[in-house]
């Protein structure tokens, strides 16, 4: 890979996990729901919370595999939990 294309590599990456983030940040901006108190549920809704928080520390630290790594993870669980009707949407 020539520097040209690391560097195009770099910029989508940044591009990718900064939308995938703010998707994300807008989807629970009011905080993520549970339809039911059970602690799978919960344990699920902190670590989206957590892995969220993970990746603006790895772009902060310009570790941009790491920041979209936790983003997508994020995002699993999020949709995983959605699909099986875990959370409330909104």
């Amino acid at each position: 890979m020539n520097e040209e294309e690391k560097n195009e590599t770099i910029g989508i990456l940044e591009k990718e996990t900064k939308k995938w983030l703010a998707r994300l940040e807008s989807e629970t901006k009011d905080g993520i729901k549970a339809r039911n108190d059970s602690e799978k549920v919960r344990n699920s809704i902190a670590n989206i919370e957590a892995y969220i928080e993970d990746s603006k520390h790895f772009m902060d630290q310009e570790d941009l595999v790491r920041a979209f790594e936790a983003i997508v993870y994020a995002w699993g669980i999020y949709e995983t939990l959605l699909r099986l009707e875990l959370l409330k949407k909104g």
